[in-house]
């Protein structure tokens, strides 16, 4: 299948990875200018907060995307794979701070009454406690230091999706046609990645498999 994916001349390929940072934080910044100056509504810090665990499932199911978009449609943004995870845990630190500072004002009694009531926070803290050893490990050092271990701890990140959707379906109340899209998105994803290592498995004895017949079919013809 033919590359749709653009290529940038390597010296702006940096450039882009910083000007993604600094776009995919704009509408944190700007949702932010909206609370500060009284407009989000009649309840400025749970707009504030639900805005910022929607853009957090959003950077989500783009990180878990681009090895899907890599391997099924030949675009590869690799090189973002990184900025887009990073992303996705700025958001979700953001949306967990939200809570905790100012919907529940650090009173830890109140988050865990919280939690009793509304069994679905469990899951979002969940998700957000397995991020953070991947947003520490998320560099060149840390790649190199863990080896193939990197791999397998960052694997963890369809935990945090799987948690991220239980956690997004059940804390909305009516499913509208956006949150069904992304909730069906990260499903699909999740199967995904559970499916590539039976598609590369095939693949690999498929390919050991044909020359094989091909020798076999040759000795029968010239036999």
């Amino acid at each position: 299948m033919t590359a749709l994916s653009f290529s940038l001349p390597k010296r702006w390929q940096s450039a882009s990875v910083w000007a993604l940072y600094t776009v995919g934080l704009l509408p944190a910044a700007w949702t932010f200018y909206l609370g500060a100056t009284d407009q989000l509504g009649a309840d400025p810090v749970k707009t504030f907060e639900l805005f910022l665990g929607l853009w957090t499932i959003r950077f989500l199911i783009l990180t878990l995307a681009v090895s899907p978009a890599r391997d099924l449609f030949g675009w590869n943004y690799l090189r973002y794979r990184r900025a887009l995870g990073l992303l996705t845990f700025y958001y979700a630190l953001m949306h967990f701070t939200v809570y905790m500072v100012l919907d529940q004002a650090l009173i830890i009694q109140a988050v865990v009454d919280d939690v009793v009531k509304r069994p679905f926070i469990m899951f979002g803290m969940a998700g957000f406690a397995l991020l953070i050893p991947l947003a520490l490990t998320s560099n060149n050092f840390s790649i190199r230091r863990l080896g193939p271990n990197w791999v397998r701890l960052h694997r963890l990140v369809y935990i945090v999706a799987a948690a991220g959707a239980v956690h997004f379906a059940l804390s909305t109340k009516v499913l509208g046609l956006e949150q069904s899209v992304y909730i069906s998105l990260l499903i699909l994803l999740i199967l995904y990645r559970s499916y590539r290592p039976i598609a590369r498995s095939r693949k690999a004895k498929n390919g050991r498999g044909r020359p094989a017949q091909q020798a076999a079919v040759r000795q029968r013809v010239s036999g």
